[in-house]
């Protein structure tokens, strides 16, 4: 089976910076879009940035500038660098994965890490 697994959340003060990591594993053909996804209490899960098999990054509006994803397509793990952390920022942070596999197209998640910014 696929699985992803997420590292690299924590507690930071505002200005500070956390790198992401989530890591593929399992038998796969190949790995398309890759993505990071954040919900904090009480509100709905959006897209914070994504990134295509040929290098192509997205990014919501409130993270150009400070964020970026990459990815290494050898270690089958894509990153998220976090700089000039927000208080709202806060939030658990899910990585999301559009994976080929010998059984077909499936997008998997990560199990979630918490990131937390005090003011």
């Amino acid at each position: 089976q696929v699985q992803l697994v997420e590292s690299g959340g924590g507690l930071v003060q505002a200005g500070g910076s956390l790198r992401l990591s989530c890591a593929v594993s399992g038998i796969i053909f190949s790995i398309n879009a890759m993505g990071w996804y954040r919900q904090a209490p009480g509100k709905q899960r959006e897209l914070v940035a994504g990134i295509t098999s040929t290098g192509r990054t997205d990014y919501a509006e409130s993270v150009k500038g400070r964020f970026a994803i990459s990815r290494d397509n050898a270690k089958n793990t894509v990153y998220l660098q976090m700089n000039s952390l927000k208080p709202e920022d806060t939030a658990v942070y899910y990585c999301n994965v559009n994976v080929k596999t010998n059984y077909g197209s499936a997008y998997v998640w990560g199990q979630g890490t918490q990131v937390t910014v005090s003011s």
